[in-house]
């Protein structure tokens, strides 16, 4: 009887196996996959691909190259703009000068006790320093590009946006209705019935204003331009100039149309018949065109005024307009936001395209 007790004893059990055995084996085999998993993750992807580690030390090497030759670029830059303020510096002195000896070039020629060679010496003086200043003009002009002014924006935006920016005759056409106080109908209302400094400082209007500003630094200096405001009428942005080219080069002059843009009230409506009828009257014809507006018109060229003119209304009067264009002329139209008017996008974006122009809608920061 006790051998027999002895010898189930000795019979293993499977289920007799401690509890801490199998925690230990558990354990072990979840280190074992945390050193193989661990061991596999160390294995470097550019030790394993040759190529792609080269082609990596390239790009970094361009990186470098790139940021160095911005900065000579950026000093390169900011020496020319040390030397363009010099040169103006020393026309503006010059020019000075000039006007004191033309002053006493008039009072010997009017004095009876005057030499002919102190006369004559003074003229050989004002023609050097004509030529003198002839030359720092053009040194600046080199200096500063092609553009006659320069605009700096607010936007981190390339501002080229694809539209064309040449020609020998442009026009600017800015529209100066109500309805380029705000963008939404309610405030439209509200700020038509502000002070005129009010409306001026409108926010939709103060970028129409900056839109100006931008186009007119981008004008070849070689080129003439002119810039109409309209409404109900139209109107020079230079007082009767409006059948007259005026020339870039004459930067005092283009200065005071950006600021007379600038001192504008938006008010009445919207009539593009009487607007592009008179662009094609023009002498010679304008061979790029800039379109600002932001909607379809409103008044057709009798003068007929509507409490509410409808979409349709508002198509048709838009259609008999464009019919006027001279053909041949691109248009760039750069179209500011309205709500209301869901059609004017794109029968612009077709006229725009018809012409071998360009459309662009401006984000709120632009230019």
């Amino acid at each position: 009887m006790a051998a027999k007790r002895k010898a189930a004893r000795r019979r293993v059990n499977p289920l007799s196996l401690a509890f801490l055995d199998v925690m230990f084996c558990g354990f072990g085999a979840v280190i074992l996959i945390f050193l193989i998993l661990d061991h596999a993750s160390t294995i470097s992807p550019d030790e394993t691909n040759p190529d792609l580690t080269a082609e990596i030390n390239l790009l970094e090497e361009e990186i470098l190259e790139g940021e160095l030759g911005l900065v000579q670029i950026r000093n390169i830059l900011s020496n020319v703009s040390f030397e363009v303020v010099d040169a103006e510096g020393m026309a503006r002195q010059i020019q000075e000068q000039i006007d004191t000896f033309l002053q006493e070039l008039a009072a010997l020629e009017n004095s009876s006790v005057a030499t002919v060679e102190s006369v004559e010496q003074l003229r050989a003086d004002i023609r050097s320093l004509e030529e003198e200043l002839l030359r720092l003009q053009a040194s600046a002009l080199e200096q500063e590009g092609n553009s006659v002014r320069q605009f700096i924006g607010d936007g981190n935006r390339q501002y080229l946006s694809g539209l064309f920016l040449g020609g020998q005759r442009i026009l600017i056409l800015v529209d100066s209705s109500a309805s380029m106080l705000d963008s939404t109908l309610v405030n439209i209302i509200r700020t038509r019935n502000m002070s005129p400094q009010a409306k001026s400082n409108a926010p939709k209007w103060q970028r129409v204003v900056k839109t100006v500003d931008w186009i007119s630094t981008q004008l070849p200096i070689t080129s003439q331009y002119q810039i109409w405001r309209f409404s109900t009428d139209y109107s020079s942005a230079i007082a009767g100039s409006e059948d007259a080219w005026l020339e870039v080069a004459d930067r005092d002059q283009l200065n005071v149309a950006i600021e007379n843009i600038r001192q504008l009230v938006p008010d009445e409506g919207t009539n593009m018949e009487q607007l592009f009828r008179a662009v094609a009257n023009m002498n010679p014809l304008p061979d790029n065109i800039f379109l600002i507006t932001d909607g379809l018109p409103t008044i057709d060229n009798g003068g007929s005024r509507k409490t509410v003119v409808t979409p349709a209304e508002r198509m048709d009067l838009f259609e008999d307009a464009v019919e006027l264009l001279p053909e041949g002329v691109p248009i760039n139209i750069v179209l500011m936001p309205l709500e209301g008017d869901p059609s004017a996008a794109a029968v612009y974006w077709q006229l725009a395209q018809y012409s071998q122009g360009s459309f662009l809608t401006p984000s709120k920061d632009w230019p």
